[in-house]
């Protein structure tokens, strides 16, 4: 089976493709000063956008890890915005974390594997 690779630097690719499956490199925020609401906003347009360029949408999401600064402070606003996110009925296997974060300012950052369409 042939492994497709896109938008790879020598550190990471932002999409690997293999067996009808999508995997998508950590997505985080535009604006790192913006609280835990804007912030997972922000990250799922991206998502929006990474998985639209890999030929696919959350209607097909399999599996979604969600990583957070502050878990205690952060879980129920994200799920907020996530819930609102989510389509009816596509749902996909999560998981949520606290963890310490790459950058100072990031609240959450979000990896997704989808299927192909």
């Amino acid at each position: 089976m042939n492994i497709e690779r896109m938008h790879t630097s020598e550190r990471a690719s932002k999409i690997v493709k293999h067996g009808g499956t999508v995997y998508l490199s950590g997505h985080v925020p535009e604006d790192p000063e913006a609280d835990i609401s804007e912030q997972t906003r922000s990250t799922l347009e991206r998502i929006d956008a990474t998985l639209a360029d890999a030929g696919t949408d959350k209607e097909h999401l399999l599996s979604a890890t969600i990583f957070l600064r502050d878990i205690d402070n952060h879980f129920a606003p994200m799920n907020e915005v996530w819930n609102a996110w989510v389509p009816t009925g596509h749902a996909p296997a999560r998981a949520c974390v606290e963890a310490h974060m790459a950058r100072p300012g990031l609240l959450v950052e979000i990896c997704v594997i989808a299927a192909e369409r």
